[in-house]
């Protein structure tokens, strides 16, 4: 008897998860265009002007997807730049044919692979928490596409301790898409708002952000899966790549908070900026993890200072 209501509440959770799941699916679209690479297909939105010069690509963190970098960001740099949302593989309307290709290294290749069919040669990437070290490698392995970089509260190397214990449970094999294909969705319509309140501390959430960021696309159950994947395997990932960072040449600025819990500045931020050659590091008092949202007007001027610097550069190179 007992089993049998266990099987009969899975079932009935799992009907209401495929419920949720066109819910969701049909109150945040994709807004952007499809391109198909090497193991993935990519979703993008490619907003502002086209002859505006160096384009701007925007990568996201982990639990998200391009539209937590499009308000107020993307938007406020779309009105004189040609901006570039991704998101990345297996997030918001991107696809990746396998949940192991959760690294930077393989991110990377598939975001230049994508970006070189849009016909964008070079451009400054901006790059938030998880992102941080998926930039760190496109600089690393895909130089030529990278004119600048700009990383707000990026992740850049290894941590003490882990990534939560339910990112585990759900990487793991058969208990953890049994979950995701579940319990996920039901609860996380509970969960999201106050876990991204967490988030923004010491900031205040702005209204509406868990909708306006399109965020319940992640109780997904493919997308959940692959969020698991990504966050257990960065810590490798980026020991790995670590010894590198002295190969950086690209121009870097970092902006982070000094209590900014989710990413700490100390472990990441400072020792990155210690050893790229031409790094800026700016530490805000009182800055959570949200940069983006938080002091948009500055991220944007140092990503214009930048710009600004690479263009008269670049042309006296050429």
């Amino acid at each position: 008897m007992i089993v049998m209501s266990v099987v009969t509440a899975l079932v009935v959770l799992a009907l209401v998860t495929q419920a949720g799941v066109l819910a969701v699916q049909r109150a945040f679209p994709p807004q952007g265009r499809m391109i198909e690479v090497d193991g993935a297909v990519l979703h993008l939105v490619d907003i502002g002007p086209r002859d505006s010069g160096l384009p701007v690509v925007m990568l996201h963190g982990a639990s998200s997807n391009l539209e937590a970098m499009r308000r107020p960001l993307g938007d406020l740099l779309a009105r004189n730049h040609r901006v570039i949302l991704i998101d990345r593989p297996g997030h918001g309307w991107s696809t990746r044919a396998r949940r192991q290709d959760s690294t930077p290294e393989v991110q990377a290749r598939m975001i230049d692979e994508a970006l070189g069919k849009l016909g964008i040669d070079r451009a400054v990437f901006v790059v938030h928490s998880w992102s941080g070290a998926l930039g760190a490698r496109l600089a690393l392995d895909h130089p030529g596409r990278v004119a600048g970089l700009v990383m707000l509260a990026p992740v850049t190397h290894p941590w003490r301790g882990g990534v939560g214990r339910y990112n585990e449970i759900i990487a793991t094999p058969v208990i953890g898409p049994l979950l995701a294909y579940t319990i996920t969705l039901p609860l996380g319509y509970f969960l999201s708002e106050p876990g991204a309140r967490n988030v923004f501390l010491p900031q205040m959430m702005p209204d509406g952000f868990v909708q306006d960021s399109a965020t319940p696309l992640l109780l997904r159950p493919r997308e959940f899966i692959a969020n698991a994947y990504d966050l257990v395997t960065l810590k490798e990932a980026v020991a790995a790549q670590v010894a590198r960072y002295g190969e950086i040449s690209a121009p870097v600025t970092i902006i982070a908070g000094e209590p900014d819990k989710t990413v700490k500045t100390d472990i990441h931020a400072r020792p990155f900026a210690a050893t790229v050659q031409n790094a800026k590091l700016i530490v805000l008092p009182d800055l959570g993890h949200m940069v983006q949202n938080a002091v948009p007007e500055l991220v944007k001027t140092e990503i214009e200072t930048m710009i600004g610097k690479i263009v008269p550069a670049q042309a006296a190179a050429d």
